[in-house]
């Protein structure tokens, strides 16, 4: 589903936009893929909680990036996503 897919060796694709609305494949892949997300994100938040992933599910708020200035970010940050403003987004 989406626009953007980093391809695999030997693995075709086929991005579909909207994917979830046209096929019930796509659309329960995303529920499952959105509540494994959610899990993983309140796992995080009992390792973390200064970060309140349970909160923000993954998306930066105010008070995640706020925490990324006080503590830095983990290895389970993103790197390819600029997490504050003022950084550089890291190609990895």
């Amino acid at each position: 589903d989406g626009n953007r897919f980093k391809p695999y060796k030997e693995c075709s694709h086929e991005c579909i936009i909207k994917g979830d609305s046209k096929f019930l494949s796509i659309a329960a892949a995303s529920v499952l893929a959105k509540t494994e997300r959610d899990r993983y994100m309140t796992d995080l938040h009992m390792q973390f909680p200064h970060y309140k992933w349970k909160k923000n599910k993954g998306y930066p708020t105010k008070e995640h990036r706020q925490a990324i200035k006080e503590f830095g970010i983990t290895s389970h940050h993103r790197k390819s996503f600029k997490q504050l403003p003022e950084q550089l987004r890291l190609d990895i």
